[in-house]
């Protein structure tokens, strides 16, 4: 009888030992798609049995000021969620794991979402999503004003010149809404062949910057296609487009579902460019703690989470958001493009061609806290585009020693 006890105590504690906990921190894991991250940590618990995920969750607006404290603190969980901007940061600090990865592995990826989270040419991070932004339009207003759709052969004046045929703030209808902010700037900046670079030299205030902020400015400034801050009411952008307002939206694809209620056809391009095209891309990924006692297993997780079909498959079928895998994989992605609004779908992946990036600093908050500061003046009217960008020159030379 004593030694069936001890055989039941020795089994009993290889059982303990052989479980494995990983604590995992997300802020893309909102209320909305808690059901769907729970069936994919359940699905990865049932192919790794022994493992266990236990999952905490931010809001994205205190995530980050979270998770450096419990970096600090020496507390840091096995796997995190980062996005782009912030990811530099935390590899920079030596807090993030190297994730190997062989020619097979990187093939599954769409390069651009991929290639952002490598540092010193080692990768950090795998994104688990991708977003674009695109051209929403109305093609009922489109079709009043007797405008053709947008194309792929559309630049910049073609936006304004459509917007003022659609624009009649008399009947609260306007041309295009294009909000006027750091993640607008530094795209539209590409569009017209320069750029905003703060490394190694602080290059905002050009000729060609200015040229791409009176685009953005100059909608409500002078052209008026544009609703001011007082025309809106506290109407959200995408409210007044869901409200047949505008005939143009530049804003992300995760804005399909809300617009699926929409009382009038519509659908999207790829955002026209001026000197050349350029699109905003955002991305989320995974990555393991330089602290995590279970790396191995942490990585599978993250593995899990970028590249397994279920993962894929439920982002896409939830409206959560895109996987980021290379459009070779079809199979995954057919899903996405089956459904039927908007009908351009393609438009989505197109845009990747001309995937732009952010630039990245350690002090990224202040640095988007001043551009945004002096793009506002500039909408405003209490500066002009001249003097806006003339002082963010100098406040982020200030701010990075340059």
């Amino acid at each position: 009888m004593k030694k069936l006890v001890t055989l039941a105590l020795f089994i009993a504690l290889g059982s303990a030992l052989a479980q494995t906990t990983i604590n995992y921190y997300s802020f893309t894991t909102d209320a909305t798609h808690m059901d769907d991250m729970k069936a994919l940590i359940a699905d990865f618990e049932k192919a790794n049995p022994g493992v266990t995920i236990n999952l905490t969750t931010a809001p994205f607006d205190t995530y980050f000021t979270k998770l450096q404290t419990d970096i600090a603190a020496g507390s840091a969980p096995d796997v995190l969620e980062t996005n782009f901007e912030n990811f530099a940061t935390l590899a920079s600090k030596g807090v993030l794991r190297p994730l190997p990865l062989d020619a097979a592995g990187r093939s599954a990826f769409y390069p651009a979402a991929l290639n952002a989270f490598k540092y010193k040419n080692q990768q950090y991070a795998l994104p688990i999503s991708f977003s674009t932004v695109v051209l929403f339009y109305n093609k009922a207003l489109f079709d009043k004003a007797g405008v053709k759709y947008p194309t792929a052969s559309w630049k910049w004046q073609d936006v304004i010149n459509a917007a003022q045929k659609i624009n009649n703030p008399a009947q609260k209808v306007w041309g295009i809404y294009q909000p006027v902010q750091f993640w607008e700037f530094y795209k539209v900046a590409q569009q017209m062949g320069s750029g905003m670079r703060v490394s190694p030299s602080v290059q905002i205030d050009t000729p060609q910057n200015r040229l791409a902020l009176h685009y953005l400015v100059d909608k409500v400034q002078v052209s008026k296609v544009m609703p001011t801050d007082a025309q809106l009411s506290g109407v959200a952008n995408e409210d007044l487009f869901l409200n047949g307002q505008l005939g143009m939206l530049v804003s992300g694809v995760w804005m399909f579902d809300k617009f699926s209620k929409a009382a009038f056809p519509w659908d999207i391009a790829v955002e026209p460019g001026n000197a050349r095209k350029a699109t905003h891309f955002f991305s989320n990924a995974a990555a393991v703690s330089a602290a995590s006692k279970n790396a191995d297993v942490a990585q599978k997780w993250v593995t899990f989470l970028a590249t397994s079909p279920v993962a894929a498959q439920r982002r896409i079928s939830s409206n959560w958001d895109l996987p980021a895998l290379s459009l070779s994989q079809r199979s995954v992605i057919a899903p996405y493009l089956q459904k039927t609004q908007p009908a351009n779908r393609e438009a989505v992946f197109d845009s990747l061609k001309y995937a732009v990036t952010p630039p990245v600093v350690e002090k990224q908050s202040q640095l988007q806290d001043i551009i945004n500061q002096e793009l506002d003046a500039a909408r405003l009217g209490t500066k002009t585009v001249e003097q806006a960008l003339q002082s963010a020159q100098q406040r982020v030379s200030a701010l990075l020693g340059k």
